[in-house]
């Protein structure tokens, strides 16, 4: 069973997850496994591939674990966490540990292997927002889990083992450093000015319009002030919403149509990066507080964190904000159908 251990200088707690040393790939420096056979298991037809489906959108009439399906959500085979069993908190001398229980699913996005979350329709693009937030407001019910991330990597370097487009999402029974970090932060904001810190930021970039990449009526999405990596991105909701799952349905096209613009004025502007994708957002037990605001933040992949990152936390970044969302404004996101995927 995978294992929760605490670091008692810092309090960051590390997965120690046995069950996925037995990925096919693992240490060999070869390329990310498919399945037996080299046949995709996302892919319609090789359902037997994966464990048991969790939920699905399908065509009437057509048979769970089998073709027929539009977004699809399976068990991770290869779980960071697993669901079964008690968190067993324990002591030893100085160390704390549990147990590593949690969920791990894979939300598969189209049955298309070939297409990227930004060449799916808005319909399609809006399903697969709708599945992430049916999935919280289900495991949120499980009162060992106290977070729950949603996180996308996309292209090898990333960190993704299958080609075919999926999202992930992880339950854990603890808050993770940095969520617990822009928590504290967003708090202490709070108390000074009785404002919201993310409102406060959608309506100075919103004013502003220099790092702005696109915007409607409901999100946004720039370049924070701040960037970590070259072309960071974050999107967030115009009002107030401390925790994914909380948006309203009604709202979801408008969040489609933000994130389908903002990754594919990224793939213009940068060739196709890989990239990762993650949602922050408040943990189970706080769904609804003032002071933070659930976003989400784009990374594409066009650097590496070296030494001098691990060893201070300091970011070296070469591409100031400003000139990154000039940049992104200044492609067409709307390419022909023939070029969208050149």
């Amino acid at each position: 069973m995978p294992e929760l251990r605490k670091d008692p200088v810092v309090g960051r707690w590390v997965i120690i997850a046995t069950d996925r040393a037995r990925r096919p790939s693992d240490w060999n420096g070869g390329p990310p496994a498919e399945s037996p056979g080299g046949a995709c298991p996302f892919c319609p037809g090789n359902e037997r591939f994966t464990p048991p489906e969790v939920l699905a959108t399908r065509e009437g009439g057509t048979g769970a674990n089998g073709p027929g399906w539009s977004t699809r959500v399976v068990s991770n085979k290869f779980p960071a966490l697993q669901v079964e069993g008690g968190l067993d908190r324990r002591g030893e001398g100085m160390y704390d540990r549990m147990n590593g229980v949690g969920a791990h699913e894979v939300i598969i996005e189209s049955p298309d292997h070939f297409a990227e979350l930004s060449e799916l329709s808005l319909a399609e693009i809006e399903r697969v927002l709708r599945v992430y937030r049916d999935r919280i407001l289900d495991l949120k019910n499980d009162t060992r889990f106290r977070y729950i991330l949603v996180f996308k990597n996309h292209g090898e370097a990333a960190g993704a083992s299958l080609a075919h487009g999926h999202t992930q999402l992880i339950a854990t029974p603890i808050i993770p450093n940095v969520v617990a970090e822009e928590l504290e932060g967003s708090l202490q904001h709070y108390r000074r000015k009785e404002r919201c810190v993310f409102c406060d930021m959608v309506e100075q970039e919103l004013e502003d319009g220099s790092r702005l990449v696109t915007q409607n009526e409901e999100f946004v999405s720039f370049e924070p002030f701040a960037p970590r990596l070259p072309f960071e991105t974050w999107l967030l909701p115009r009002r107030h919403v401390s925790s994914f799952e909380e948006t309203d349905p009604a709202a979801l096209p408008a969040l489609a149509a933000v994130l389908q613009e903002t990754l594919r004025r990224l793939h213009r502007a940068l060739n196709r990066p890989p990239y990762n994708f993650l949602i922050h957002s408040a943990p189970c037990a706080e769904a609804r507080v003032p002071h933070y605001h659930w976003h989400m933040e784009i990374m594409p992949k066009l650097t590496k964190v070296a030494g001098f990152e691990w060893g201070t936390g300091f970011y070296i970044n070469s591409t100031p904000p400003e000139e990154a969302a000039a940049y992104l404004r200044s492609v067409d996101p709307w390419p022909s159908a023939s070029a969208s995927r050149s």
